[in-house]
């Protein structure tokens, strides 16, 4: 059996304790932001382990759009690697599960309009793009 390994960071874990263990009935919106997220669950590159990370919820058709921003820090989030390392997730959106896989998306076109749905959906995203000094990185979620 694989390790879950618990987020690091106090208020991301509390997020995810609080959304799966309520079945997806609480904790479905984003800390502070009252945004609606949804909880991807995949595999640590280096350790084998599951993973799990709230993220803006941001859907387009039967798909999710995965925003790796991070604030608008130097560095992609850790989870961004492990997306490129196994593209297998389990994305919970409230209380339907479903398994998936995510791909990086580099077209243009795509990625352009992928970004537009997500700046719509969470407005803050232009600004972090504006002030990371790297392109953040845009996945697809698509249903197996």
């Amino acid at each position: 059996m694989v390790e879950y390994i618990p987020p690091a960071l106090d208020w991301v874990r509390e997020q995810v304790e609080l959304y799966e263990g309520s079945g997806g009935t609480e904790g479905t919106t984003l800390r502070d932001t009252g945004m609606p997220c949804i909880i991807v669950t995949h595999i640590g590159n280096k350790t084998g382990g599951v993973r799990k990370i709230p993220l803006m919820r941001v859907k387009v058709e039967n798909n999710y759009v995965l925003v790796g921003s991070y604030g608008g820090r130097p560095k992609d989030p850790v989870w961004v690697y492990n997306l490129r390392a196994n593209s297998d997730v389990e994305i919970r959106d409230k209380t339907a599960v479903f398994k998936m896989r995510v791909r990086e998306v580099e077209n243009e076109p795509e990625r352009q309009r992928l970004w537009d749905a997500a700046a719509d959906a969470f407005p803050s995203y232009d600004d972090y793009q504006a002030k990371a000094p790297r392109r953040i990185p845009v996945f697809i979620a698509e249903p197996v």
